[in-house]
Formats: structure tokens, sequence, C-alpha cells
């Protein structure tokens, strides 16, 4: 589907990235998460395991998050040892791209979070692993419709497999996508940047796959003509199996804190949802060892029917299992009338809830996040102007105060 320039590049790889190393790991034992490994686990004593030198360091990852113990790494060709490597490998360490030799190609199937590895340090965020001249060549997993009948507009999830490559990204960040063919003037076309939908984990749970929830843009030119994004079509027309080409990932702006007890307020609007879903299912879906959230997550979400409420039942579930710090506000602009008995969108659920909002953003502990089209910026701030006066301040004053502590974060497009 992608142009051959594509494969090719991101098929090369150098005779020393090639070479190959036996790891000897103990701890390994039978369990969920190495059931669907094509190596052999052994119940007691050593597990031998087969690693090309530029997948060195995401196994380490691996073999760590299931439990294992590196004892030794040796050159296949030779008895010399390297010297012995313990955990999860640090920002500068060396993590080129290639194919996998030793997970699985893709998720054979989905698979619910019971353990997660030890979580990375704050200050170590992935970013641009692969760029736009090489990037990563995935493959289409899942691509499924999140608008119900009746609703507007064309809302896909789509999942990509990354087992092939180095890909690693954390809530909140953003992956490109590069269309295939040419612009206009004859120039591969650019890329485009989406919020990812999932968690570090991926929504098989195994960090192997990342999702996104994309609108095929629709519009009409001046001309009166309809006219179709680019390369919102062409991942919302992908199908299972097909190549897609990823950069990234990239941003540092809408990242979740790290406080168990942190709270969360997410204001969103349409596919703006995206980064929120990595969120809620950090917190509520995937069960963690060592990141048991604590403190109130509360989103406001603005759609124009029912039936654009992006993933509807999984977030009225979690509102209905975890009363107590999750808050689930729906401002449905065509169905629902706000004070004035005009439409309802979200600047008048923040309005409804000033009081609240405000004292919860006092706290520094809470963090506000904003995703979604650029058009909500202005009602949010009008909103929030009328309630900083309501409390003797102004909203620029604090908004700022907020930044600086990093408590405030804005992604719109």
């Amino acid at each position: 589907m992608y142009s051959p320039g594509y494969v090719a590049t991101s098929s090369r790889q150098s005779d020393a990235g090639n070479r190959l190393f036996v790891y000897e790991v103990i701890g390994l034992s039978q369990s969920t998460m190495t059931d669907g490994l094509d190596y052999s686990i052994r119940r007691s004593g050593s597990t031998f395991i087969t690693v090309p030198l530029k997948r060195m360091n995401q196994e380490m990852r691996r073999i760590t998050r299931m439990g294992g113990k590196i004892v030794s790494i040796k050159p296949l060709e030779g008895d010399s040892p390297l010297p012995h490597t313990e955990g999860i490998a640090k920002p500068s360490q060396s993590e080129g791209s290639g194919s996998e030799a030793v997970a699985n190609p893709a998720p054979e199937s989905k698979k619910t979070m019971t353990t997660t590895p030890k979580e990375k340090k704050a200050d170590d965020i992935p970013v641009n692993i692969y760029r736009p001249k090489t990037p990563y060549i995935g493959k289409v997993l899942e691509n499924y419709a999140l608008v119900r009948d009746g609703g507007i507009g064309t809302v896909q999830h789509l999942t990509f497999d990354l087992s092939a490559g180095d890909l690693r990204y954390l809530e909140g960040q953003s992956i490109g996508i590069i269309p295939p063919g040419e612009d206009e003037k004859g120039k591969p076309h650019k890329l485009r940047l989406y919020s990812i939908a999932s968690t570090r984990h991926g929504d098989f749970g195994d960090d192997k796959t990342v999702s996104l929830c994309v609108r095929q843009l629709e519009y009409e030119n001046e001309a009166g003509e309809k006219v179709l994004g680019v390369c919102s079509t062409h991942l919302c027309n992908l199908k299972e199996g097909d190549d897609i080409a990823i950069t990234g990932p990239v941003g540092k702006e809408m990242l979740l804190p790290p406080d168990e007890d942190a709270n969360i307020v997410m204001l969103a609007t349409g596919t703006g949802i995206a980064p929120f879903r990595a969120f809620l299912w950090r917190m509520f879906k995937e069960q963690h060892e060592d990141y048991k959230f604590k403190g109130l997550a509360w989103l406001i979400f603005g759609i124009p029917k029912s039936e654009n409420i992006l993933y509807k039942d999984d977030l009225e579930k979690m509102a209905a299992e975890f009363p107590d710090n999750f808050r689930l506000t729906y401002a449905i602009s065509r169905e629902q009338q706000n004070a004035e008995g005009g439409r309802m969108y979200i600047q008048h659920r923040v309005a409804e809830n000033a009081e609240e909002l405000w004292n919860l953003m006092q706290n520094p502990k809470t963090h506000t996040y904003m995703c979604g089209l650029k058009g909500m910026e202005p009602g949010i701030d009008e909103a929030f102007t009328a309630l900083a006066e309501q409390n003797g301040t102004e909203w620029t004053t604090f908004q700022r105060e907020m930044k600086k502590e990093h408590r405030w974060h804005v992604e719109t497009y």
C-alpha cells in the first residue's frame, strides 16, 4: 500500500545490528505473559534466548517485565560474555530499528494486564525514535467504527502492531502518520500528528501495539466541493494487515503525572478524548502492582449527539465501578440545553460546576488538561474567567501560575 521507498528504508539493517547474542535467563515461569512466546519456558533452571544486537535493550526490558533475571550475555559465535546488565535501558543507550527475532510477530489474542513492569523514571521520555526519513512500517491489527448509527461523521479506532521495532511511548504523547502518495506539487505527503489513545502497554497489554482515535476530515471548499482529509481518509479506510508508516513519538505537554493521588481534570471534545482514554485505561482498566490511582479523575466530554460518545460503554462502566475516583460529565450539544435554553457545550458544564472545579484547581496536585478542536478554547477561557472573578482573581494570572507549576496542559488543533 505504501511506496517501495518506505519499505526499503525501514528494512535496511547494518551487519553490526544483526549480530546475535545469547541471553541466559533465570526466573521465568509459565504465565499469561509468557504463553505466547516462541521459545520454551522451563519450570526451573535457565532459559536461553537469542537476540540481535539492535534488540538487546528492548529484550532486557521485556525479560524484566516477565520476572526474569539475565545472568549472562554471550555472542552466538563465541563464548566471551558481555558485561552483565539488568533492568531497564536508559535513554542514552542505543535502540535501533529492525525486525523482532524473539517476540511474537503480533498478539494472538486480547489480554487483560494483571502485572506491570517497573515504571520508567519520570525523565525517561521517549522522543523521535522513528523520524520521517526512516519511519517504522507497522501493520494494521484493528480498524473499527466508534460512531453508532444515527451519529455524525466517521470516527475509527485503529490499532497498529509495533512488535517488529523499538517504538515505545507514554500516555499523552502523539505519533506521526505519513500517508502514501504525493501532494499536488509532486512531493511526498507530510506527516500528520495524532494523539495516542492507548496506554504505554497497548490495548492488548503486551507493549507491542499503539492505538489512535481518528475522525475523517470532511468539508466544503470555496467552490462548494466536498473535500476529504488526505491522512484521516487514508487511516479510516485501512484494512487489517495493511502497512502504516509511523514516526515519533513526540510530545511532553500532555503527559500524565506519576503521582497516584493527583487530581486529573480532563476537558475533551470529539477525538480529543484520545489521550484521556489512555489516562483512564491506565488508572482504572489496567491492574498495576506499582501504580494505584487514588485521586479524582473528572472527564467533561463534549459531543454533538449521544451516538457520538466515543468509548461510551467503557467510560460508563468505569464511572460505575469507581464512583469515588472517576466522575463523568457529558455536554451533548444537540440534545441538552444550557441554563439560557441554548445548546449545551463544554464551557456550560464548566460554569455549572464552577465552585467545585475552582476549589479542586487550588490543590497543587490538580492537573487540568484540554484536548480537542481549537474552537473550544475561547469558551473555556470565558468560563474560567468568570470563575476566577467570582473568587477575586484574574484567570490569566492564575492560568500563568498553573503553567509554571506544570499543571495546565493544552493540546488543540
